[in-house]
């Protein structure tokens, strides 16, 4: 069965006093292009992502976004010898000018160097383990939503398809009870000649062939976007042809019909993977 390209898939990250969510979402592309939104220091971990994000997804646009909504509190530590040497800088001052020694313990904090922040940061190596678990959970819910868009292309594209062969039908038809009445109107050799010019036979055959390859696509599944397009394309051809073969206001319109339901097929064509 084909799947469709746009999906959403979303999985929280939980290591130690981490937190994080992975979010991984799909639109259409001709081809599998990934893009990445992570934590500074994490581009280590992009072909590991790749890898897994191509298990599951062969076609489209895919962002990957990794975000750190909890982590372990900076740590602030006292330079205790910053402090000394700042109150034995103070007391000297004071004892040789004859000054009052005031300082306080918020004046000592403020002064540079004697209190440090270090943030800590998040190690893509550290997380990679239980990361790689969400990723896989996130993909999977893509991968469904996909697989569910599939369904619903399938069910249109093959209702396109229908309709085509009523108009070919049609076409087939009429083209037949042409021929019926000109054999009756023009002379041996002028009925031969217009036989040749509106034999539409192997454009029909082509065509009602293009059909069953779709249909045979919409059930195998992997691969089939490019391919319908291509087929569609085809059919495109096959019918322009016919159009410009039988010259006739019921197969032109006939015609009409089929090139717009092509064009459907065409559309959703690129929205199949």
């Amino acid at each position: 069965m084909i799947t469709g390209m746009t999906g959403f898939g979303a999985c929280a990250v939980s290591l130690d006093k981490i937190r994080g969510i992975v979010e991984i979402k799909t639109v259409n592309h001709r081809y599998l292009d990934v893009a990445f939104y992570l934590p500074v220091g994490f581009s280590s971990i992009e072909d590991k992502i790749q890898k897994i994000i191509a298990t599951r997804i062969k076609r489209g646009r895919v962002t990957v976004s990794v975000k750190i909504t909890d982590r372990p509190q900076t740590n602030i530590a006292l330079n205790q010898d910053a402090v000394k040497r700042y109150l034995d800088f103070a007391k000297a001052l004071g004892k040789k000018h004859h000054l009052k020694n005031d300082i306080t313990v918020a004046d000592i904090m403020r002064l540079p160097g004697v209190v440090e922040a270090k943030e800590v940061f998040v190690q893509a190596a550290d997380l990679w383990p239980v990361l790689e678990k969400s990723l896989q959970k996130a993909v999977a819910g893509v991968a469904v939503m996909r697989s569910r868009e599939g369904k619903a292309l399938s069910v249109d594209i093959n209702g396109q398809l229908k309709r085509m062969l009523v108009q070919i039908n049609l076409i087939k038809s009429r083209t037949a009870a042409i021929l019926k009445e000109s054999k009756t109107k023009m002379a041996k050799d002028e009925f031969s000649s217009f036989q040749k010019s509106n034999d539409i036979h192997e454009e029909i055959a082509r065509l009602t062939h293009y059909i069953d390859e779709a249909k045979a696509l919409l059930k195998q599944g992997e691969g089939a976007g490019k391919k319908l397009d291509f087929i569609a394309q085809e059919m495109q051809r096959e019918t322009n042809t016919i159009g410009s073969k039988v010259q006739d206001k019921v197969v032109a319109a006939a015609v009409i019909a089929l090139k717009s339901k092509v064009e459907k097929i065409r559309e959703q064509s690129n929205n199949v993977e």
